[in-house]
């Protein structure tokens, strides 16, 4: 844990509690602010949510959750706990739940970081750690992803010394939507001093198929040093409720908590959550509805001879041989809002599935947008 930053004096410093975004990067600040002006019809591709939205036994669930409004959820909250415990097959005292699972990295961050000690990330990868832990005035150390876009591990493991509090593993990578295989990660993790902590991030985790992954989950017997972040934005579409949670040894839930807010879920998540964990069919039919329409956008791209980086996500990116800012305000002239540009992948778009009827009109803005040679 940072010694040097206290509960309350991580309060003083950065004001607002954890449950609230503390601080964005400047393009996914920007891209946030374009959502927001977004007129009702836009179709919105940018920040790889769910286009079914949460599943009806959900929708119910949290309809019924105002009768309980109320009161503060410490019940639910013990109910959610338990159910991922179960899930898990781990104690409850090795469950943390937060406000979306940005709070888990949020709360990662103030546990392990501060000034003199380094966090180690892939580069590119999602910026909510390296974002938080400036306001810490921890270390970034960013590693170059290898040329086929996957996690340098060796680069990563060799970036680790003992000033080195936090190391963060997006699996699968946003925004590039590639894996660490298993064994990668367990020699990985092998090799990263037993005094760090590694926070693997597995909001994608649910639609992954390559046969070679391996959640961290199981490895958190043999390495006790590493955390897994998991969230119920994505394959539950609940990305407006706010809920994730953190699995972990009971020492480091501990540690991660001390920066947790008060009552930082709410009773509509909880409930909906519940709902959801309860539902078998779930994330089967949604890992194939997605998935198959991401391979159909996939297939369309590949006979159009277009360059595009394989994905074990619910997004693609997408080559499109020049700078992507133009293209991605060509796209919102057209009522399309699609992701936003990444720094070290300038060239790059990054693209949500939605249902197949607004992965059609994407690709057919995307044909006008980006003329290209077409297969025969």
């Amino acid at each position: 844990m940072n010694e040097g930053i206290t509960r309350r004096r991580f309060a003083g410093t950065v004001g607002a509690a954890l449950g609230a975004s503390l601080v964005r990067p400047a393009g996914a600040a920007a891209a946030l602010a374009a959502a927001h002006r977004l007129p009702k019809e836009a179709i919105r591709l940018s920040a790889n949510e769910n286009p079914y939205g949460p599943s009806e036994k959900a929708r119910e669930a949290i309809a019924r959750s105002a009768a309980v409004g109320h009161r503060y959820p410490d019940d639910l909250t013990r109910r959610v706990r338990d159910a991922i415990a179960r899930r898990h097959r781990v104690a409850p005292e090795e469950v943390l739940l937060g406000c979306g699972s940005s709070q888990i990295l949020q709360m990662a961050d103030a546990a392990y970081l501060g000034p003199g000690r380094k966090v180690v990330a892939a580069e590119p990868t999602f910026e909510a750690v390296l974002a938080y832990a400036a306001v810490l005035h921890a270390e970034p150390v960013k590693v170059p992803e290898t040329p086929e876009f996957r996690h340098d591990l060796d680069r990563m493991a060799a970036a680790c010394d003992a000033s080195t509090g936090l190391v963060y593993v997006c699996n699968p990578n946003n925004p590039t939507g590639t894996v660490v295989g298993g064994r990668d990660l367990s020699r990985f993790l092998a090799r990263v001093p037993q005094t760090t902590t590694v926070l693997v991030d597995e909001a994608y985790h649910d639609f992954v198929e390559d046969p070679g992954y391996r959640s961290a989950l199981e490895l958190l017997p043999e390495f006790p040093n590493a955390v897994v972040a998991r969230t119920f934005s994505k394959i539950y579409g609940l990305a407006g409720m706010r809920l994730g949670y953190a699995v972990a040894s009971a020492d480091k839930i501990r540690a991660l908590g001390e920066f947790a807010s008060w009552d930082n879920v709410n009773a509509a998540a909880l409930s909906a959550a519940l709902a959801s964990l309860e539902d078998p069919e779930l994330v089967p039919s949604r890992r194939r509805t997605l998935n198959g329409t991401r391979r159909e956008l996939c297939a369309e791209l590949e006979r159009d001879g277009r360059r595009y980086i394989p994905s074990q996500a619910n997004f693609v990116m997408i080559d499109v041989g020049a700078d992507v800012d133009p293209v991605i305000r060509e796209f919102r002239e057209r009522g399309i809002h699609v992701g936003r540009r990444f720094a070290s992948m300038p060239n790059w778009l990054r693209v949500s599935i939605g249902t197949p009827e607004e992965m059609r009109a994407f690709l057919a803005a995307f044909r006008e947008i980006v003329p290209g040679r077409r297969a025969a």
